[in-house]
């Protein structure tokens, strides 16, 4: 199996001010990634080739576009076919989770997490 490069690169994907804030605390004081927010699906579908990430952490209850809709049209743009994407959702019951799973997501994140351990657990999934 080959191994993955390093996880640098995170863009997140949630509508809610207060979690975006503390997704961003701990990812980048803690875990020390780059970090771009997007508020909702059709900006991360605009900034995600510029951004260019490693991994896409993507909220799946958002108004609009929700985060199965913007996987879809993230994955139809030409740099981000292969992009992989936790999911982050309070909605984490083993059907619901083989769902996102077979959308094409590594993983889904339950929500409430924990951030002083976020960023160890995105790196856990990202490694395995």
């Amino acid at each position: 199996m080959t191994q993955r490069s390093p996880l640098k690169r995170i863009m997140c994907v949630e509508d809610d001010e207060d979690i975006r804030q503390i997704i961003e605390i701990a990812l980048e004081q803690i875990g020390q990634f780059e970090v771009l927010l997007c508020e909702n699906g059709n900006l991360a579908v605009e900034q995600v080739d510029s951004f260019e990430p490693d991994l896409i952490l993507l909220d799946v209850m958002m108004p609009g576009m929700d985060g199965p809709d913007t996987l879809n049209a993230i994955r139809s743009q030409t740099h981000s076919t292969n992009t992989p994407v936790i999911f982050m959702t309070a909605k984490v019951q083993p059907a619901e989770i083989e769902q996102y799973i077979a959308l094409g997501a590594l993983d889904v994140i339950a929500k409430p997490f924990d951030p002083m351990t976020l960023p160890e657990q995105i790196t856990a999934i990202w490694e395995r």
